[in-house]
């Protein structure tokens, strides 16, 4: 654990970069609610969407905005005109103003060079200031962008009055180590704020997140449930309680709250949760096997990376294949059934029968079976004994 550090700022993309993931689409009612979850649990500011997908984007948005919520709110726009006159008459607080700042796309995608990229941003950044927007110059494509091309485009957006600037790894290529390298050359190069705005296309969207504060990241994008463009973005619920916990970076977001956002985003998106998403999967505090059940019977923390009750959420232990004695113990004791030491063994082979088949972990009642069956094999046997005896009272073999 590191001592405790400034806060950073949560910017969550869910509405905007998280309803980008293809085939979701929030209906104006979950946008609202979206919002609304997201304001009471903390979450400082939020990406509400981009003005010039049109009138019916718009008027979602301003609704938002007309919820009065404690959280400050982005609208995203291209840097041109059209994307910035989009945004105005809508009671946003702030605008991205997002261009491409990598060779590959200021030439491949826009058809233009490193000089006209730095014409704009110091144009349309003025314009956005006038307009009465405080501005954050979204750099698309940053991971693939020359460092100090990178640099200059930052000091740029800063003499025209912007105030931060987003380091966005858009196709997913960054690492943690690198990543910290580049946010600290970023940070000693200017005063801005420095956004990270991190896709998880290597599994690595946290990883590069917790790496970018380190390096002097003001603020993260992060959206619910990790949702997002092709492989996501770097989850809320991820992003706060590792910063929180392994970095002793508090948010200041309701942890509490993590479960009921998670799934009304599931609802909302049509994109299931994973049983073993991390934080907010339903079985990442479940236990099956022998040696951790044992353990945490023992203490808890012999097997706690990250305690539940900051989720609100508690232990579970489950029977299953690889199940040992105490799990078993406990779970008869559960139905009121304390269990002899001989039938402890009997019963796990039985029950790893039993999962093994179902693949799932038993009922009650079916414990109860398991139970009851042992029984009768028992009273069998003891009565085929009794009559083994019997037999040989009558007819002693001879010496």
């Amino acid at each position: 654990m590191h001592a405790t550090q400034p806060t950073v700022i949560i910017n969550d993309t869910t509405l905007r970069d998280g309803e980008q993931s293809a085939g979701v689409a929030f209906t104006a009612d979950e946008k609202l609610a979206i919002a609304s979850g997201l304001a009471a649990m903390g979450v400082q500011e939020l990406e509400i969407g981009i003005p010039a997908m049109g009138e019916e984007e718009r008027d979602v948005m301003q609704a938002i905005a007309g919820l009065n919520l404690s959280s400050r709110l982005m609208a995203w726009c291209r840097m041109n005109e059209h994307d910035l006159d989009a945004v105005k008459g809508i009671n946003v607080d702030l605008v991205d103003l997002s261009i491409p700042s990598s060779d590959q796309q200021i030439a491949g995608k826009l058809g233009q060079d490193r000089q006209w990229v730095l014409a704009q941003v110091s144009r349309m950044v003025s314009a956005g200031v006038d307009a009465g927007f405080d501005i954050c110059v979204g750099c698309e494509d940053s991971s693939r962008a020359d460092m100090d091309f990178l640099t200059q485009l930052a000091q740029t957006a800063q003499r025209a009055g912007a105030s931060r600037i987003r380091f966005a790894d858009t196709v997913g290529i960054m690492e943690p180590f690198v990543m910290l390298d580049k946010i600290r050359r970023l940070r000693s190069a200017c005063d801005l704020h420095i956004e990270m705005h991190a896709h998880d296309d290597y599994g690595l969207a946290t990883a590069n997140t917790l790496a970018a504060v380190l390096g002097g990241a003001t603020h993260i994008n992060t959206t619910v449930n990790g949702l997002g463009e092709r492989a996501g973005n770097a989850p809320l619920e991820e992003c706060v309680l590792a910063l929180k916990n392994l970095h002793g970076i508090d948010s200041d977001v309701d942890t509490y709250q993590m479960a009921a956002i998670s799934a009304l985003v599931a609802r909302a998106s049509g994109r299931h949760v994973s049983w073993n998403k991390s934080i907010v999967g339903e079985g990442v505090f479940t236990h099956e096997a022998g040696i951790h059940v044992d353990g945490l019977i023992k203490d808890q923390r012999n097997y706690q990376g990250l305690d539940p009750l900051q989720l609100g959420r508690h232990h579970q232990l489950v029977l299953g294949k690889h199940s040992g004695s105490q799990g078993l113990i406990r779970a008869y004791q559960d139905i009121g059934i304390e269990l002899l030491s001989w039938q402890v063994p009997l019963l796990l082979t039985q029950l790893r029968i039993l999962v093994t088949r179902t693949k799932r972990a038993p009922l009650a009642s079916e414990l109860m079976d398991l139970y009851m069956a042992l029984d009768a094999r028992l009273a069998a046997s003891d009565a085929g004994a009794t009559q083994e005896g019997r037999v040989c009272q009558l007819h002693p073999i001879a010496s």
